[in-house]
């Protein structure tokens, strides 16, 4: 199996708080993405979202710093047992924060859609929840 790497980085005018925030609280990640999340804040705790198509756990929470987690896309195309590795980075920057996006050991075929998926689900919908 073949993997690639994504990497996106995106400019909120918000605090990394409240980026952490958005990501870890079940309610608040249910709210922007329209889908159901149950979400761990702990480290080995595990996640669902989007309507339990994504399932993972936490590898490392460093508080309004940073996010670590295991994916697992629960479709019939992904590949069976395989995580990927997704890195979330809050960087404050003048007007707001700077969030890093790496995600990694992405199934080479999933690239293009998980691209559109980030930007389409997750950059621009937290963007209107946070207006």
């Amino acid at each position: 199996m073949k993997f690639k790497t994504l990497k996106q980085t995106v400019a909120f005018k918000t605090s990394p708080h409240e980026l952490y925030e958005i990501l870890l609280d079940s309610k608040k990640h249910s709210k922007f993405t329209s889908y159901k999340a149950k979400i761990s804040r702990k480290v080995g705790g595990k996640f669902s979202a989007c309507k339990g198509w994504i399932t993972g756990k936490n590898l490392e929470l460093v508080k309004d710093k940073k996010i670590v987690q295991l994916w697992k896309g629960n479709h019939k195309d992904w590949p069976k047992d395989h995580y990927s590795r997704v890195s979330f980075v809050f960087k404050k920057v003048k007007n707001g924060t700077k969030l890093i996006l790496t995600h990694s050991k992405l199934p080479k075929g999933w690239y293009s859609s998980c691209k559109k998926g980030w930007n389409n689900i997750y950059w621009k919908r937290m963007k209107k929840l946070l207006k």
